[in-house]
């Protein structure tokens, strides 16, 4: 199947230009660990390590369903807490950010922020076949952007400079800073507008069926499918299910984004002004 009429091609960030499983999720919590409990008396690397990944799993159970994006830094002051002697709530009840807050000083928080932002972009590998897909889609014409739910814009922006994609992606979208994550309609929009085209112009690609399909199908837009992305990941994630909508299915569904450019006509000559990242 041949998509005509595509002018932009928007791309998810966690499992379909980069894979991001749980073993390499957890190596850039260690890195980060062993970088920051000795200065800021925070014991041994392994509590901290756990600690992180319960908050991490709270704060999807508490965001996601409310379309927001989880926050490092709220993260990063539980785990603190914890590691000074706060007990953390049971599973059904919210945290006492504001008692948490005062077992650290906002410097300690940006320090470990930082630290893991830094070890997932020095720990996590930019895989060629994205750059190379990347790089052939905007050589055909195609605005290419990244369009994801991630918690700390910057993370992607360092990734995607270290990878050498920055000169062929006119856009950079993330939930963190547009304040909404997918599906949710506005933070389509959101993209749609700053690449300044019509629904129908822009074809998303990702690997959640509820984010990526769902999502871009609510826009009016197209959507790509990439099937068998979605096991072993400590990310949100969604299959198809058995019982989807007539109405929410995807113009492509394909295993590896190799594939992508060969079900795409090249974009029509005429061309409106590209953002910049």
């Amino acid at each position: 199947m041949t998509l005509t009429g595509v002018r932009a091609v928007t791309l998810d960030f966690g499992n379909a230009l980069v894979r991001i499983d749980r073993a390499a999720l957890r190596d850039v919590v260690a890195r980060t660990a062993e970088s920051v409990v000795k200065p800021l008396g925070l014991g041994a690397p392994g509590a901290f390590l756990a600690a992180w990944a319960e908050e991490r799993d709270r704060q999807f159970r508490e965001e996601v369903p409310r379309f927001r994006e989880v926050n490092l830094q709220q993260r990063a002051v539980r785990v603190v807490a914890r590691l000074r002697g706060m007990s953390a709530p049971p599973h059904d009840e919210a945290w006492a950010d504001a008692a948490a807050a005062l077992r650290s000083t906002t410097g300690e928080i940006a320090l470990i922020v930082e630290a893991y932002s830094g070890a997932f972009v020095a720990r996590i590998p930019a895989p060629a076949s994205s750059g190379r897909v990347i790089y052939a889609l905007a050589n055909r014409g195609f605005l290419v952007a990244i369009l994801s739910n991630w918690p700390l814009g910057a993370t992607i922006d360092r990734f995607a400079e270290a990878a050498g994609w920055m000169p062929d992606l006119a856009g950079i979208f993330v939930s963190e800073r547009i304040g909404i994550i997918k599906p949710h309609p506005a933070i389509f929009a959101h993209a749609e507008a700053a690449l300044g085209l019509e629904p129908a112009d822009i074809l998303h690609v990702g690997d959640d069926w509820t984010a990526d399909v769902t999502g871009a199908a609510g826009a009016g837009w197209r959507s790509a499918y990439l099937i068998g992305h979605q096991g072993d990941t400590p990310l949100p994630t969604s299959e198809a299910p058995p019982d989807a909508s007539p109405e929410v299915r995807p113009d492509l569904e394909i295993r590896s984004l190799d594939e992508l450019g060969a079900h795409l006509a090249d974009p029509p000559a005429e061309w409106p002004t590209a953002a910049t990242p």
